[in-house]
């Protein structure tokens, strides 16, 4: 009888390695909390500055007859938690998808607050969008400087951005603008990374405040910096292309008298802003970047 043949040995198997699951960011509240607070001042810090040209301040309502500084209190109340919220967001790696929805649901909040007064429309959008690349980049153990925040800004949601510049329905004076004059407005300036804030507002603020001259002046130099910059579509919609070209011949003007390093500049400014009063002329796009520039230099003062 032939011998039975045993069985090879079986082998034993070896463990499976455990799929790793990507950690869920840990998303620190006090610092959402603080740059909400931060976002906020950068607004406030905005809507004070004096002499501004046909813009809301403190002192008198520019070039409106339909809001006041007021007005714009009451938008900021309404927006604090929505600054908080899409910091999270961004700390939470969300979808654009998911920046929009809170966007849209701030504005919503502005308007009740405002009585359907549009004072912040192009502040949630641009400073919404800084606000989500600052909770990235914290998430990410990223320093904060200027160059991280605006590479996030284009990296995490690059997409997105792209296909919002491409919608052309909606009922917002800047959409209609942009469509009749074929200017560029905050979608546009957003998908390339917010150009006008990091490229021309901030180095003008740093300028001036390295030069000793103060943040006010500091602040009034990037105002007009940003308007001499430009396409505001706002302008367009209420100047048409002629407005438009008045406020960038004076802002230029102003910065190449050498700004508020030049000898009477506030009389300047001044005469600048009652021109813009009498022609009924608000750089509100100018105004929302200067607010964003505030913040970035607030957040990432060093660098």
């Amino acid at each position: 009888m032939p011998e039975l043949m045993l069985e090879a040995p079986l082998r034993r198997a070896r463990p499976k390695r455990p799929v790793p699951v990507p950690a869920r960011p840990v998303v620190d509240r006090a610092f959402c909390a603080a740059i909400a607070r931060r976002t906020v001042r950068s607004l406030y810090a905005e809507l004070t500055l004096y002499p501004k040209p046909g813009l809301v301040s403190l002192v008198d309502n520019g070039s409106h007859d339909d809001m006041t500084a007021a007005t714009f209190m009451r938008s900021l109340f309404a927006l604090r938690h929505y600054f908080r919220d899409i910091t999270r967001a961004g700390m939470e790696d969300a979808p654009f998808t998911t920046l929009k929805r809170l966007g849209i649901a701030a504005e919503a909040r502005m308007l009740a607050a405002t009585g359907g007064i549009n004072t912040h429309r192009g502040a949630v959008f641009c400073l919404g969008l800084l606000c989500a690349a600052i909770g990235s980049c914290r998430a990410r153990g990223t320093p904060l400087t200027a160059a991280s925040v605006r590479a996030t800004l284009l990296l995490r949601w690059a997409e997105g951005l792209a296909a919002h510049t491409q919608v052309t329905s909606g009922d917002s004076h800047g959409l209609r603008a942009a469509q009749r004059y074929a200017a560029s407005g905050a979608r546009e300036e957003a998908a390339l990374g917010l150009p006008s804030v990091f490229e021309v507002a901030l180095p003008a603020l740093r300028r001036t405040l390295a030069a000793g001259r103060g943040t006010r002046r500091a602040r009034i130099d990037a105002l007009f910096a940003l308007m001499g910059h430009i396409s505001d579509t706002n302008l367009y919609h209420r100047g048409g292309e002629e407005g438009a070209l008045t406020v960038q011949r004076h802002a230029r003007a102003f910065v190449d008298a050498g700004g508020t390093g030049a000898d009477g500049w506030e009389a300047r400014a001044l005469a600048c802003h009652h021109a813009f009063v009498a022609a009924r002329l608000s750089p509100g796009g100018a105004a929302d970047l200067l607010a964003a520039a505030c913040l970035v230099q607030d957040v990432c003062p060093g660098d």
